[in-house]
């Protein structure tokens, strides 16, 4: 198992823990769309799954995974970015949310070039936070080692820092190949 395989599937595990079928959940990047198929199904087919990206490949990409799996209509896709997403999702679910997970980076299979900017990232968890049911959960997937990623790590650590520890317990789980360019996964919890 690859680190970055390691670390999605631990993302996997902690929200398969904490996404009750009926819930409502956000892909907040959806890449290749993996993880909105994983939510779609873990949601139900009374749940809803919002998942945003800039890129229309991964629009498309994403799109081609569900309706793959019949889950096209467990899922609303969205071609905005995540700094966005509290304008997209209807107001009747802001702070009603049990998921929102986030893997940063670029678009594997695509232009390398084009990659999730740090202070839209730093909205978009701010946002997500704001989003999030009592008790919910927020991960993020962050890569290190390629141009940008870096300094987002890096601004995301020091973010968790300044949660308010009365309301957010924030975890860093890193690559069993712990190294400073390994991808690392920010656990946020919202508790009640």
């Amino acid at each position: 198992m690859t680190h970055i395989s390691f670390l999605a599937e631990t993302a996997h595990n902690l929200v398969r823990q904490n996404l009750p079928q009926g819930s409502i959940a956000i892909d907040a990047t959806l890449g290749n769309g993996h993880d909105t198929v994983f939510l779609a199904q873990s949601v139900g087919d009374n749940g809803q799954v919002y998942g945003f990206d800039v890129q229309i490949q991964a629009f498309q990409a994403t799109m081609q995974r569900l309706r793959q799996r019949d889950l096209l209509h467990r899922a609303m896709l969205i071609h905005a970015s995540h700094a966005s997403m509290d304008e997209h999702i209807p107001q009747k679910f802001h702070g009603q949310i049990q998921v929102i997970m986030f893997n940063l980076g670029y678009l594997p299979g695509a232009d390398k070039s084009i990659i999730t900017q740090t202070d839209s990232t730093l909205i978009a968890v701010n946002t997500a936070c704001r989003l999030l049911a009592t008790p919910g959960i927020l991960t993020v997937l962050a890569y290190p080692g390629h141009a940008g990623g870096d300094e987002e790590a890096l601004r995301l650590s020091e973010w968790c820092r300044q949660l308010d520890q009365r309301r957010f317990q924030a975890d860093i789980v890193l690559s069993q190949h712990d190294k400073p360019q390994a991808p690392r996964l920010f656990v946020i919890r919202k508790m009640a």
